[in-house]
């Protein structure tokens, strides 16, 4: 009993003898912490609801030639919110259809990609003009004509 009496004592000794030192340099940067504000994360937009109830795969094949045909059924919320099964159907012909006219017609894509057109020609004086005007500091490396 007399042990624990004086690792009792001796345990108050080190708590009131650090309680009493006196504050140094580090105690006075402290002071001086600037906090940030409050921080927060919003949720983007274009995410797309989780289906709770769609099975998902464990195994990720890697992509091959099958890929190109095959796409993943509707879950049944897809299904509800395209009309159901008969309207899925109905647009998928309409665009077998329209796909194989535009086969057929040989008719340009409606979305094309862009094709840049080449840099205008300057005439001699409009080069001139352009060397005059010439800045080294905004990019341009062209000689100052003398």
């Amino acid at each position: 009993m007399a042990v624990t009496t004086v690792t009792a004592g001796l345990l108050l000794a080190n708590v009131a003898h650090a309680q009493q030192q006196p504050t140094g340099p580090a105690d006075s940067a402290n002071t001086h912490v600037t906090t940030l504000g409050a921080v927060r994360a919003l949720k983007p937009e274009d995410e797309v609801p989780v289906d709770l109830y769609r099975f998902r795969s464990p195994v990720q094949p890697q992509p091959n030639t099958f890929n190109r045909a095959w796409s993943e059924p509707p879950s049944l919320q897809e299904v509800g919110m395209r009309g159901g099964y008969l309207m899925i159907g109905i647009n998928h012909a309409i665009a077998g259809t329209a796909q194989g006219l535009h086969t057929l017609t040989r008719a340009p894509d409606q979305i094309q990609s862009a094709v840049a057109r080449p840099p205008p020609e300057l005439d001699a004086a409009a080069q001139r003009r352009a060397l005059q005007h010439c800045d080294p500091l905004q990019g341009c490396d062209a000689p100052r004509p003398e």
